[in-house]
């Protein structure tokens, strides 16, 4: 399994910005679509040296830009190969109500949920709590500002 550490997702993503999109590999082209829909991340993605000094302490109220596009890059996946089984279906329906930047960004929140608790729990990943979490996500409507 590829787990590429900090400052190698922020290399990443630095790259995937930088470089030209006909030199992007395909991965690079999905960073770069999660990348030019958050424009107020650019600023962070012009050096990766720098960024791979940068810190986003939750108590400072500063989203982190590299998490928030790794999960991105994270859910694109999953839909893509329908892994866990059934979130592409779930993807579908929740498109149905939202745009699929409105839909990731509901995804993520069960996401970062089920990392969380897993890390809490010193358990592995729950996968059915995840789909349940995102089943919920469906019948739930919510309003977007």
């Amino acid at each position: 399994m590829f787990a590429p550490n900090k400052d190698e997702v922020r290399r990443f993503l630095c790259r995937a910005y930088q470089l030209p999109a006909t030199q992007l590999s395909p991965i690079e082209t999905i960073a770069r679509t999660w990348i030019e829909k958050h424009p107020e991340y650019h600023q962070y993605l012009h050096d990766a040296e720098v960024a791979c000094t940068l810190d986003f302490p939750p108590e400072n109220g500063i989203t982190n830009p590299f998490l928030h596009l790794s999960m991105h890059l994270s859910l694109s996946e999953q839909i893509s190969i329908d892994q866990p089984k059934e979130i592409r279906a779930i993807a579908l329906a929740l498109q149905q109500q939202y745009d699929e930047h409105e839909t990731q960004h509901l995804m993520m929140d069960a996401l970062a949920e089920m990392i969380w608790q897993a890390q809490r729990q010193g358990v592995s990943l729950n996968e059915q709590d995840y789909l349940t979490h995102l089943r919920t996500l469906i019948t739930t409507p919510l309003a977007f500002t």
